[in-house]
């Protein structure tokens, strides 16, 4: 006589089921209820944008029979990629062992595991697997005080899943940074270039998602316990530093349904340090001196010690009258520790810039003679000198002035930087100095209500005489 015990575990689209299978007839046998209905304990999302890959890890207590155990797994109508479904045993790993994985040919979504137990009684097991279809986003909303000194800086991260499962409670991190495959399949290095194309792609994949798996769990984390409850106070993300990449927890769990984004605080800092400052660079921001808010990614700043994730930067500004005005939305990359972040807020309309050329002349020409001296006598009786010859090299001299009138109720500073190509001389009283070898770089302050002229000479080597290419800086007064 046999018995068969089957074990249903129904939680959206995901269902695993025990049966117990060749119990002795020779005693007189009962049918006996291996466990109660069990429920998904632990569930784990890490999420990695760049590959549209996200790390399932969930984990069940199950009533195992001594013998062979089959499990059954299915996905149906979701994402995930049946090549990286895996089992682990969390308790009691000496007693119990996966003798085989069966994908049934009749059931393309469905694999069977023979588990072979010693134990005879519950025990936890994780399964992983890879799915796509669940993404991430963040955004940035600043508000800046009416005296333009600090801001109130909250960072948000919107989690998007559209990979046919739902995730209830589930923890969830987020990958920052991009992980390198190459290096990190080892497996895939130690085979030779011209054999890596006649791998069956399964065989890839696998290799593939062994290092993503390693790279994107690097450390046992503790995985929030089903008796855990949320912290009713705003969340904390942990951030854990990975060399290459950053991996953000988000704070206790959250149910990510199928079809739905959530929205949730990464960060808040209440008083974020900044300077204004009015910068000229035509190749960045063209011909037109803009304003920018100068904050930098560091604990100083209250913005902690992890790199800052792309996204959208909302800036706003307390009007001192009970009220927000909008100054800028910026999408901002990666930012890494330490790093500056400039949100450029545009043209300000109480500060005129203008760039005058002022005055253009030549001087130091020289000239190269070709040939002999040709006579030619023309009908008024004079003699003329024709001589092959040409122009050789000379100077090129331009002065220019930055006028900049300061309308707005306080100073200002203003940065510039101007590029040239050739054999070049900068000359000006300012305090300019080299940026790169072809760029120069100045800053001045500008007094509320006062107009500036920024006089400077460029000078440049052309013909015979252009010998390097590069700008070199001279103190000179310069008069119109």
């Amino acid at each position: 006589m046999s018995c068969d015990f089957r074990l249903w575990i129904a939680d959206c689209r995901l269902l695993i089921f025990v049966v117990a299978l060749s119990l002795a007839a020779a005693a007189s046998a009962k049918n006996i209820d291996l466990s109660t209905v069990p429920s998904r304990d632990t569930v784990q999302l890490t999420i990695y944008n760049s590959e549209d890959i996200t790390l399932v890890r969930e984990t069940r207590k199950i009533s195992f029979k001594e013998g062979v155990n089959p499990l059954q797994f299915s996905w149906a109508n979701t994402l995930i990629d049946p090549t990286s479904v895996e089992l682990r045993f969390v308790t009691d790993p000496d007693q119990l062992e996966v003798l085989d994985t069966t994908f049934p040919h009749d059931k393309p979504q469905m694999l069977y595991w023979n588990v072979q137990s010693e134990l005879d009684g519950e025990a936890t097991v994780e399964i992983t697997y890879f799915t796509s279809g669940i993404s991430w986003t963040a955004d940035y909303v600043c508000v800046a005080n009416a005296a333009e000194t600090h801001m109130k800086l909250d960072n948000f991260v919107r989690v998007y899943n559209n990979s046919g499962e739902e995730y209830e409670d589930a923890q969830v991190r987020l990958v920052v940074g991009k992980i390198n495959l190459v290096e990190k399949i080892a497996q895939l290095a130690r085979i030779p270039m011209q054999q890596v194309a006649q791998l069956e792609k399964a065989k890839q994949d696998e290799f593939r998602y062994r290092a993503l798996r390693g790279a994107m769990a690097p450390a046992d984390m503790p995985m929030p316990t089903a008796e855990a409850a949320p912290s009713a106070d705003a969340k904390e993300i942990i951030k854990e530093g990975l060399s290459e990449y950053f991996i953000y927890t988000i704070e206790g769990t959250e149910t990510i349904n199928n079809g739905w984004s959530k929205r949730m605080i990464s960060l808040t800092a209440e008083e974020v340090p900044f300077n204004i400052q009015y910068r000229y660079r035509e190749p960045e921001y063209g011909q037109q001196l803009v304003r920018l808010y100068l904050l930098k990614n560091d604990e100083e700043s209250e913005l902690g010690t992890t790199p800052m994730p792309d996204g959208v930067w909302r800036v706003f500004l307390d009007n001192g009258e009970q009220g927000l005005s909008f100054l800028v939305a910026q999408h901002l990359k990666y930012v890494p520790i330490g790093d500056k972040i400039e949100l450029n807020l545009g043209v300000d309309p109480d500060v005129i810039f203008e760039l005058v050329k002022e005055k253009v002349w030549r001087d130091n020409i020289w000239m190269q003679i070709h040939g002999a001296n040709v006579f030619r006598r023309v009908d008024d009786g004079k003699v003329k000198i024709e001589v092959n010859s040409g122009v050789a090299g000379w100077t090129e001299h331009t002065i220019f002035n930055q006028r900049i009138r300061n309308y707005t109720a306080k100073d200002i500073e203003v940065e510039a930087r101007r590029s040239f190509d050739g054999h070049v001389f900068f000359r000006s009283s300012l305090d300019a100095k080299n940026h790169d070898y072809r760029t120069v770089e100045y800053t001045k302050s500008v007094k509320t209500g006062v107009s500036v002229d920024l006089l400077y000479e460029i000078a440049y080597r052309l013909g015979h005489d252009a010998k390097q290419n590069n700008v070199t800086i001279e103190k000179a007064e310069v008069e119109r």
